[in-house]
């Protein structure tokens, strides 16, 4: 079955609403504090779904079906993780950004080891999350390609485009509503994919069981086995699991920026635990998606051969679903895409601004200054997210592994300054910056090693890797300044 131009039309009507629903907030955006903070009048359940959403982005929905599809449901060991992390940063963290006035993750580096570390954690931020959020503009591109058979550059532009509107004009109220029926659109969306699947395949459920059992027990999801190659077991996931999210929701502005806009740490914490339940439900529902579409392409065989796992479930929606129910899940799709490129657009330029324009630039500037400078850089980053996105069609890993890998390697040298900071009195700037260098200096001999055949660890190790040689490193930098210093 072909996408008609019912389906088009659909998309298109979506796209419409979802950009002026965004664009309608622009009228509240007065100061900084409107613009990066929502004003901090934005309820916590809202904030828990846009966190959700925020985390969740294109890859999640076209890869982790994937996942399934070719293995089976071991990634939600990683997902376990992601809820411990939950816990660490809502009792560790949180109370810490709720105790000053705080825009973004890295004045709270800056109130413990000078405008120096911040700096280089912000510069981490920046660099990285362009590289990782450049990687899922591309994702939506698979998704444009299944449908009109087009080229990745028509496809990347119109949707920053649009995004990139409601996110000028509306700021992070904008982000954060959208987030909200976007979230709501793709879950349903997925429910309605699913069901459709199951009574497609002879014998329904009790088919797919089947299937799935003589297939490797496909419904397995622990694995009690340990190594340091597999990515998707029980320690591995349990583990990698609660280190990457702890740097994501801890440390990174993509996350911690929705935290800082709840209006106090109570709601901030219960917005964040909150987003757990969701989280782990939402990754379960993509996982069996895979388990049913293995079953069903076994009775409806491809045309052609999937080319990448990320395509299965983007085929399957344009293929296969009846007029109007394949452009509503199209939409969904969609839909998380520009969830997750609103929230970068707006952290970027919150970090740019507030980490280094204000501070370095133009500190006495009035709020009118700063609001045109944030839409400037909103632009900018939608500028630069472009470019990346096309660079990366030439690469043919797994979008959703690329784009975990990407952000691991900052992460752990995030985290670990983070902790420094947190959980020692004695850190120096010095130590934890020496910390830093060695972490990352690791992991990439790590993730270079790996390229070369040389090492073989998970990329769900990296984050932890990274944080213990930063932690552990900067906390022995930090005794011999603290020693030297002494000593003079």
């Amino acid at each position: 079955m072909a996408f008609s131009w019912i389906d088009l039309v659909v998309v298109i009507v979506y796209l419409v609403v979802v950009t002026l629903l965004g664009a309608r907030f622009g009228k509240r955006q007065k100061t900084l504090h409107d613009y990066f903070l929502g004003g901090r009048q934005l309820p916590w359940w809202a904030i828990a779904l846009s966190v959700v959403s925020a985390e969740t982005s294109i890859l999640t929905i076209i890869s982790t079906p994937g996942i399934a599809y070719a293995g089976d449901m071991a990634f939600l060991q990683l997902v376990f993780g992601y809820l411990v992390a939950r816990v660490v940063v809502s009792f560790v963290l949180i109370p810490k950004y709720f105790a000053g006035e705080l825009y973004t993750a890295y004045q709270l580096i800056e109130r413990r080891f000078g405008r120096g570390l911040k700096v280089f954690t912000a510069g981490l931020f920046l660099s990285s999350r362009a590289l990782a959020e450049g990687v899922r503009v591309f994702a939506i591109s698979i998704v444009i390609e299944v449908i009109f058979r087009t080229g990745v550059l028509p496809a990347v532009l119109i949707i920053t485009a649009l995004t990139l509107f409601y996110t000028f004009e509306g700021g992070l109220t904008a982000v954060i509503w959208t987030d909200v029926t976007q979230l709501s659109i793709y879950i349903m969306g997925t429910v309605i994919a699913l069901v459709l699947a199951v009574h497609a395949v002879p014998g329904g459920w009790a088919e797919v069981a089947h299937m799935a059992s003589i297939s490797g027990h496909k419904f397995t999801i622990f694995n009690f086995h340990f190594n340091w190659h597999q990515p998707y077991l029980f320690w591995s996931g349990l583990i990698g699991g609660t280190f990457l999210t702890s740097a994501s929701h801890g440390t990174d502005q993509l996350i911690v920026q929705r935290l800082l806009a709840a209006k106090n740490k109570r709601q901030s914490q219960g917005a964040l635990l909150a987003s757990g339940l969701v989280i782990l439900f939402q990754f379960a529902l993509f996982l069996v998606v895979g388990v049913v579409l293995f079953a069903f392409y076994h009775f409806h065989p491809p045309a052609h051969p999937f080319s990448r796992p990320d395509k299965i479930y983007p085929t399957f929606v344009v293929t296969q679903l009846p007029v109007g129910l394949a452009g509503l899940l199209t939409a969904a799709i969609i839909a998380a895409a520009m969830a997750n490129l609103s929230a970068a657009f707006n952290s970027l330029a919150s970090s740019s601004v507030m980490d280094f324009y204000r501070p370095f630039v133009r500190p006495d500037a009035d709020q009118k200054h700063y609001m045109r400078v944030s839409r400037g850089m909103t632009l900018f980053w939608g500028a630069v997210l472009i470019l990346i996105a096309i660079i990366s069609q030439y690469l043919h890993e797994s979008v959703l592994v690329l784009a975990l890998t990407i952000a691991s390697v900052p992460y752990g040298a995030m985290l670990g300054i983070f902790l420094l900071g947190v959980l020692t009195k004695r850190a120096t700037s010095r130590g934890a910056l020496t910390g830093a260098a060695l972490g990352l200096a690791v992991l990439i001999l790590v993730v270079v090693g790996k390229a070369y055949g040389i090492v073989n660890i998970a990329w769900t190790w990296y984050v932890v890797i990274g944080t213990l040689v930063t932690f552990f490193g900067g906390w022995i930098a930090s005794i011999d300044a603290v020693g030297n210093i002494e000593k003079h």
